[in-house]
């Protein structure tokens, strides 16, 4: 991920975002491209969607997402994410940007790996709602899945 190097507040991203024909983080004040994907990337994704979509049904008031809906965090951040779910109504408001999300998944590309792990991991604590947060490596079989225990760690 490459940082435009020039400090933004997070209104004037929204407004650029909306006029982007490319996707853009932003984590407190810079603003990052989004890296195309590869084939094993988008292949592991599509499966762990229609994963979620048959586990959730029809009958179930949470709803999930792909990577074209953000998750954000007040002015702190704004993330595309592989999948993820909401099941507070307080999210319905919204076709853009979600805020309580409970499950956050990530297939992480060697390229972003450690800013998945530490800086994101770092922000989604944040999110009172969130239970877990799911790490898919598209490099070997590997599932990392970080739980919220009842402490609230």
């Amino acid at each position: 991920m490459i940082a435009v190097p020039n400090y933004i507040k997070s209104g004037e991203y929204l407004a650029l975002e909306l006029q982007s024909r490319i996707r853009h983080e932003y984590r407190r004040g810079l603003v990052y491209a989004m890296a195309s994907g590869t084939d094993n990337h988008d292949r592991i994704a599509f499966n762990l969607l229609k994963a979620i979509d048959n586990h959730l049904g029809n009958s179930s008031n949470c709803r999930f997402y792909s990577g074209n809906v953000k998750v954000n965090y007040q002015d702190e951040f704004y993330y595309y994410l592989d999948a993820f779910v909401t099941c507070d109504p307080r999210d319905r408001r919204d076709r853009y940007i979600k805020r309580y999300p409970k499950l956050v998944a990530e297939v992480l590309p060697t390229s972003t790996e450690t800013f998945n792990r530490d800086e994101k991991s770092q922000d989604y604590q944040q999110l009172d709602s969130l239970q877990e947060y799911v790490l898919i490596s598209q490099e070997s079989q590997r599932v990392e899945c970080r739980r919220r225990t009842a402490s609230g760690d």
